[in-house]
């Protein structure tokens, strides 16, 4: 992890702030579980993470890393 300030984005449809978070880092995009903050966070590649996101939101609309 790089020594930068992480800025973690939630769901717009997240409403009882049991959410997944997901934040840039890098080369890299981490997820983690808003309810456990403490635990660890998984890390994905940005081209995987971006694939990841492009099959769940079908074609566009999706937030860029």
């Amino acid at each position: 992890m790089s020594n930068a300030v992480l800025y973690w984005r939630r769901s717009s449809f997240c409403a009882d702030g049991a959410c997944v978070e997901a934040a840039a880092d890098g080369d890299d995009v981490l997820v983690r579980d808003s309810k456990n903050l403490d635990q660890p966070h998984l890390r994905f590649r940005k081209p995987d993470w971006n694939e990841f996101l492009d099959g769940i939101a079908g074609t566009g609309g999706r937030p860029s890393f």
